[in-house]
């Protein structure tokens, strides 16, 4: 059930579109707090962690970048408007498949010098699953998605809209984990400047990868993309040292 409040100026977004989203997520069974943007919500929950970033994320209507309940809302939102959106499984993380939890023996982690606890997160056969018990050396292990078969009640609103190609190329990069000095747009090619801050370690040489990919894919003029990246001599030698730690 999608509630809102009707607008004299409603124009519906067309699949696509790249939207700044601040949302949160309670389970409707125990109204307990499973997701935030907001700084605000996540305190009120005692759920509040100085790590995380709070702040509006990136949503490409129709393109499954959010779960397809609220996709479904959003393409028939405006700028500044709220709404409370009810996502049930089929349109959420999916109902729960028994077929996806097994029973492990202690030893095959042991082997791989892993000690397997409750709540521990590893990956079977390319799936993310979660440790559920340990006893008597038998280890229950979990491939659902951790919200798979819940009822979720969602509070979103739209804060932008982005129609600038060199916006929304740095919204790209943020949403894949790279954090960019500059981005520009100029007709079918884009470029970002990455700094000497942002460390080059692996991770991010994956990140890198799967934003000009995430480029190509959702937008479609875009022929190229070229990645600047600056180094200094003193950052190279303070990484070469912390990999021969």
């Amino acid at each position: 059930m999608i509630f809102s409040i009707w607008r004299s100026d409603f124009v519906s977004f067309k699949e696509g579109d790249f939207l700044k989203v601040e949302y949160s997520a309670w389970r409707s069974s125990d109204k307990s707090l499973v997701f935030t943007t907001s700084k605000k919500v996540a305190q009120e929950a005692k759920l509040y962690n100085e790590s995380d970033k709070y702040e509006p994320v990136l949503v490409i209507v129709g393109k499954n970048t959010i779960v397809s309940g609220v996709d479904k809302a959003l393409a028939t939102m405006n700028v500044d408007e709220s709404r409370k959106v009810e996502v049930g499984p089929e349109d959420g993380f999916g109902e729960r498949n028994d077929d996806l939890v097994r029973v492990m023996q202690v030893s095959d982690f042991r082997k791989k010098d892993i000690e397997p606890r409750p709540g521990l997160q590893i990956d079977i056969d390319g799936a993310l699953a979660v440790v559920k018990s340990v006893n008597s050396g038998r280890v229950v292990v979990d491939a659902n998605h951790p919200l798979a078969g819940e009822r979720l009640t969602y509070e979103v609103t739209v804060v932008a809209k982005l129609d600038n190609d060199s916006e929304k190329v740095k919204a790209l990069a943020l949403r894949s984990g790279i954090a960019v000095s500059s981005a520009k747009a100029e007709g079918a090619s884009a470029e970002v400047s990455v700094g000497e801050g942002v460390e080059k370690n692996a991770d991010y040489f994956i990140n890198k990868t799967a934003f000009t990919n995430s480029v190509f894919r959702y937008m479609p003029g875009m022929q190229k993309v070229v990645v600047v990246e600056e180094y200094s001599r003193k950052e190279a030698e303070k990484q070469g040292r912390q990999a021969g730690q």
